[in-house]
């Protein structure tokens, strides 16, 4: 097979991640659902709920598969799933039970297939800059609402919500069928002209390729898992309540809690790359660290803040942090388990993004509705990160137990190298 430019990839996989991106824009849609159906506005929004935690489990199914069949088919199948299922949204007036199964379902389903896709195949292209790459990859996510939102709003106002769902589920097809169709893996054993790890990276890297089963058998995998589902938690409780916090807090009115909360959504995207792209010189375990440590103070004086201005760029920083989350994990997970099943492992991984899409928002709401304030919740998160800064300090790559040459199981290993440590056969 034809061994593709690396860089036309990582374009396509950005524009396939901008498409699936734009699930994030589902907060245009549930005013225009409510009030022409009579639904309430939870009763819309559990939509995007059920979209998003059907991602998290659908993205692991997705990952075991393209290691069988490889990306391609499931790039593919992921994007058609996706532009169907919005497409049938536009039939919602048959009940709320066709807008969860249709949108929430069947376009969850395609959101986790695809989405995994890009992220596990620019690990093995891009040895060299794995932080950097899926970082822009799934910073195409977090921008997919920036390109969305503006563009569903005109339409619903033309052409009507339905209609809407229909024509973007549509180009969604298009868009994400043709990038997926440049989707594939690399010759086994390729990397970049003349590159090799420098002792940094090398010291931060696994020795050799873990199967997802050996990476859960590490606790490893589930200190990733838990750093994802803090920083998650902690940057999705803001997203679930930015414009009412904002009225409350800087007392401004409805229209310009909009604004602001547009401006601080774009944290979400810049996050990705930028933390993703400082990851790579810092490494991951310290970007956490600086991450955790960042939100422990936004959160903590977040509440005491009046000023409209300030209060923006507070949100956009949270959400600059909640971004770089989910451009660092890809490269990280990688770092630790090995490039070759980063799709399974990390696709399972993508689990605590569907947990924290739940425990964040209900955390806040329900400490919000019982105190008649956000501070206590927002001090709450603070001391979340605060305990979450420890964990990043205390990860560490796995490491093979020292064996006796005599110990070995031959056939896993090969020959000793004079180092004493164990090492995989090729």
């Amino acid at each position: 097979m034809r061994t593709m430019n690396r860089w036309v990839i990582a374009t396509a996989g950005v524009f396939l991640q901008i498409a699936l991106g734009a699930v994030y824009a589902w907060s245009v849609f549930r005013t225009p659902l409510a009030k022409q159906f009579g639904w309430s506005i939870p009763e819309v929004t559990l939509t995007f709920t059920i979209s998003i935690f059907v991602l998290g489990i659908s993205a692991f199914f997705g990952g075991l598969w393209l290691n069988r069949s490889g990306p391609r088919i499931v790039a593919l199948t992921g994007g058609a799933l996706y532009g169907i299922g919005v497409f049938l949204a536009s039939f919602s007036d048959r009940g709320l039970w066709w807008l969860y199964l249709t949108y929430g379902v069947i376009g969850g389903i395609g959101l986790g297939f695809s989405y995994i896709v890009p992220v596990a195949v620019l690990v093995k292209w891009f040895p060299d800059r794995r932080g950097l790459i899926t970082g822009i990859a799934v910073g195409g996510f977090g921008a997919g609402a920036l390109i969305t939102a503006p563009v569903a709003t005109r339409l619903i106002q033309t052409v009507g919500v339905l209609h809407t769902f229909a024509y973007l589920g549509i180009a969604f097809l298009i868009v994400t069928v043709a990038a997926g169709a440049f989707m594939q893996n690399p010759p086994d054993g390729w990397k970049p002209a003349g590159w090799s790890p420098t002792a940094t990276q090398a010291a931060q890297r696994a020795k050799r390729d873990y199967t997802l089963q050996e990476a859960l058998a590490t606790w490893q995998w589930w200190a990733l898992w838990l750093l994802l589902f803090l920083n998650t938690s902690a940057g999705i409780s803001v997203i679930s309540q930015e414009a009412p916090m904002f009225q409350e807090l800087a007392r401004v009115s409805a229209v310009v809690a909009a604004g602001m909360v547009g401006v601080a959504s774009l944290g979400n995207a810049l996050g990705r790359v930028f933390w993703a792209a400082v990851s790579d010189a810092i490494t991951r375990k310290a970007t956490f660290f600086v991450m955790f440590l960042i939100q422990v103070v936004l959160f903590w004086f977040l509440p005491g803040i009046t000023s409209a201005s300030v209060l923006t760029v507070v949100a956009f920083i949270i959400l600059l942090c909640y971004g770089g989350g989910f451009g660092t994990m890809p490269a990280f997970a990688a770092d630790y388990f090995g490039a070759k099943n980063v799709g399974p492992i990390y696709g399972l991984m993508l689990t605590a993004w569907g947990f924290a899409s739940a425990f964040g928002p209900l955390l806040i709401a329900y400490m919000r509705q019982s105190s008649g304030t956000y501070r206590g919740a927002l001090h709450v998160i603070a001391g979340v990160m605060l305990v979450s800064a420890v964990l990043p300090v205390l990860v560490s790559p796995p490491r093979e137990a020292r064996l006796d040459p005599a110990q070995r199981p031959g056939p896993l290993y090969s020959k000793n190298t004079g180092t004493g440590s164990p090492r995989p056969a090729h």
